[in-house]
C-alpha cells in the first residue's frame, strides 16, 4: 500500500509562486507515474501535471503549461510541483497521485489547499 504525503500549500497573491512536495512510502512495486491533480469546490478533479519515472516524460494541462513545472526529487519516490504566475482560478485542493505495479494501482494523498487571492 503506497502512502502519499503532500506539503507546501498555502495562501498566495495572484502572480505569486508556491512549491508543492509529495513523498511516497510503502511502495513494494515500482511506481511508474507520479502526478498532481486538483479539485476546486463544485468541480471535478482534474489532472494538472504528470511525470513518468523511467524517462521523466512530462505532461501538463493546457491551463498550467508554461507556468507550472513538475519534477522528480533526488530522493526516490519524491516529486515536486513548482507553481509560478499563480492565478485565482488555480485555487483548489491539490492531490498527489501515483500509478504503480503491474496492475497499475492508484494511490492518493490527503490533499493540500492552494488559495490564490486576487
Amino acid at each position: 500500500q503506497v502512502q502519499l504525503v503532500e506539503s507546501g500549500g498555502g495562501l498566495v497573491q495572484s502572480g505569486g509562486s508556491l512549491r508543492l512536495s509529495c513523498a511516497a512510502s510503502g511502495a513494494i512495486e515500482p511506481i511508474y507515474v507520479m502526478a498532481w491533480y486538483r479539485q476546486a469546490p463544485g468541480e471535478r478533479r482534474e489532472l494538472v501535471a504528470s511525470i513518468a519515472t523511467d524517462d521523466n516524460n512530462e505532461n501538463y494541462a493546457d491551463s498550467v503549461r508554461g507556468r507550472f513545472r513538475i519534477a522528480l526529487g533526488r530522493a526516490k519516490n519524491t516529486m515536486y510541483l513548482q507553481m509560478d504566475a499563480l492565478k485565482p482560478e488555480d485555487t483548489a485542493v491539490y492531490y498527489c497521485n501515483t500509478v504503480s505495479g503491474a496492475a497499475l494501482k492508484l494511490a492518493w494523498g490527503q490533499g493540500t489547499q492552494v488559495t490564490v487571492s486576487s
